[in-house]
């Protein structure tokens, strides 16, 4: 199994968006997605109509350690063969709970997961039953999102193209170096251009950005009104308006990635 972390240490640039429907293209490709809402506010779980707010979330069980058996913690959604583990504000707590803790049993929290048995598919293990595991991770580089970089094989980093966004993929970069220190195989994957319109501010940015040696652009999704109105009806983008620039960016992207079209 796959594991990409969607990551920027910005907000509003379409991190949840990317994560949606990264895994609705690849459910729709045949594959078998877990989706881990790693941000308090659990915009992942309301996109997939899940969200809870009055529970301790399985994120949060999952960072501190509360739980016997992955079925405690994996939900099904609407689409068969995209799963999740959802998020509220509790996993908050978890992480500032987990500052208290010595050092060295502060990571490790989600490598647990990947060896756990889930009984709903046959006993088979967690990482084995999925294809790839998409993570949703807030803007910050707290202690679940450590966590989270811990069991990553790569990370996508959406970004809207302005001044501070570019200044701030060399900050990510160093964070990330620093996390190869208990994930020597992090790999940054690239940069995925998010709600691009073509102007010439964008246009000049985006080719900086493919001109730099060490920023691979991913793809570039293009700027549609649908988007925001999509997430008011909980369904991706492709489901909502499958003609918009944007939904037909995002399967582009999925089928380039994968090497397989839908």
């Amino acid at each position: 199994m796959k594991t990409i972390s969607i990551l920027n240490l910005k907000g509003g640039v379409g991190k949840t968006f990317t994560a949606v429907n990264m895994a609705y293209e690849l459910h729709r490709r045949g594959y078998n997605v877990l989706l881990i809402d790693n941000d308090k506010q659990g915009n992942l779980s309301k996109a997939y109509s899940r969200y809870d707010a009055d529970t301790y979330s399985p994120a949060a069980r999952l960072l501190s350690g509360d739980w016997q058996q992955a079925d405690e913690l994996i939900q099904c959604t609407d689409y068969k063969g995209i799963d999740i583990i959802t998020a509220n504000m509790a996993l908050l707590g978890a992480t500032w709970q987990l500052t208290a803790c010595a050092e060295e049993m502060q990571t490790g929290r989600y490598k647990r997961l990947a060896e756990a048995e889930i009984e709903f598919y046959g006993s088979c293990a967690v990482w084995g039953k999925y294809d790839y595991c998409i993570i949703d991770n807030p803007p910050d580089i707290a202690l679940n999102v450590i966590n989270a970089l811990e069991i990553t094989d790569e990370i996508i980093v959406p970004v809207k193209i302005d001044e501070w966004a570019l200044e701030g993929l060399d900050i990510l970069r160093e964070q990330i170096e620093d996390a190869k220190q208990f994930n020597p195989d992090l790999k940054l994957k690239g940069v995925l251009v998010t709600s691009y319109q073509n102007t010439d501010g964008e246009a000049a940015g985006r080719e900086w950005m493919q001109q730099q040696e060490n920023i691979n652009v991913l793809a570039t999704i293009r700027y549609s009104k649908k988007v925001a109105e999509s997430t008011f009806t909980f369904k991706p983008i492709y489901e909502y308006s499958p003609c918009c620039g944007a939904a037909q960016d995002y399967k582009k992207f999925v089928t380039e990635y994968t090497g397989k079209a839908r």
